[in-house]
């Protein structure tokens, strides 16, 4: 069973404009083989797959915690998407006619079906449209080929999320970006480890992957500066047994200058409020005001009588 919190993970400043082309890249993020729908699917079903859980609980305990942490990551990672398509609107917007193509002027590089199908909200798809698919997921009932593919994920992952912060400077974007080169950190981190413990190979001196450190981006600093690096945090009553996999002190490439041991913190992180969507008129979201109803009306009411 899952428990879910109305917060997003971290308090994500609204886009100060609407930025399509923006959301189309973040779009990699959330639906792409490495985005953060494929690190849910991955790590749920492995956890829901795993055998002899009693005999080996550390390691599922480690991977069903993993797995709770980003469903959140998908939520702030759409979050970003849905403010970089409504920007720092606060009220619903007024009624634009259909008939004069409101969205004729889209930038090159937007995506339609953020407008078409999503009424300027995110969707479960990679930065081309195509589909997030189950095919993204590996489960192969064995626990260390199920690791080092977790540990080549969240390496891959985050490969794409600094190409994707090299493709915008908006702070909606950046913010969310920083946050999780910091989480998917400690997500590679955590399998480096487990993978130590089992075969006794040292896989975190392979990190990071690129080879460029979460400091060097002051949005992702931030968070190292607050310990957001050596915390595995804890989504449930259950699965306390990760903690003795995340334990000791973080080796000093790792820590970047932020040293510490690892904590394994029994909570989920506070938290940041919803990003707060209001209604576009022309995207019919959640619908016209009734108010734009009559004033429709009557313009088609005039056009009638001038005809």
């Amino acid at each position: 069973m899952f428990l879910r919190i109305d917060k997003l993970p971290v308090e994500l400043p609204m886009s100060p404009e609407i930025d399509p082309v923006a959301a189309r890249n973040v779009q990699e993020l959330l639906g792409g083989r490495f985005g953060e729908m494929s690190t849910l699917m991955n790590y749920t079903y492995q956890s829901f797959n795993m055998r002899g859980r009693d005999q080996i609980r550390p390691f599922y305990a480690l991977i069903s915690n993993i797995a709770a942490e980003e469903g959140g990551h998908i939520e702030i990672v759409s979050a970003a998407i849905n403010s970089l398509l409504n920007g720092p609107r606060q009220g619903f917007d007024d009624s634009e006619n259909p008939g004069d193509a409101p969205w004729k002027d889209l930038p090159g590089g937007a995506l339609g079906g953020h407008y078409i199908a999503g009424g300027q909200t995110a969707l479960p798809v990679d930065s081309r449209g195509m589909p997030w698919t189950g095919d993204y997921v590996f489960s192969s009932g064995n626990l260390i080929l199920d690791l080092l593919h977790n540990f080549f994920l969240e390496n891959g992952a985050r490969t794409q999320k600094l190409r994707v912060y090299q493709m915008t400077d908006n702070p909606a974007a950046r913010t969310m970006l920083g946050y999780l080169f910091v989480r998917g950190g400690v997500h590679a981190m955590a399998y480096a480890k487990a993978l130590q413990l089992l075969t006794g190979v040292e896989m975190s001196k392979m990190l990071p992957i690129p080879n460029i450190g979460n400091a060097t981006f002051p949005e992702a600093r931030k968070f190292m500066e607050q310990g957001s690096h050596l915390k595995l945090y804890h989504f449930s009553n259950d699965f306390k047994e990760a903690a003795t996999i995340w334990t000791g002190t973080a080796p000093a490439e790792y820590a970047e200058g932020v040293a510490g041991d690892f904590e394994f913190v029994d909570a989920p992180p506070t938290g940041g409020p919803q990003v707060d969507l209001a209604g576009i008129a022309s995207s019919f979201a959640p619908n016209y005001a009734p108010q734009e109803i009559m004033e429709i009306a009557n313009k088609l009411y005039q056009k009638a009588k001038d005809h």
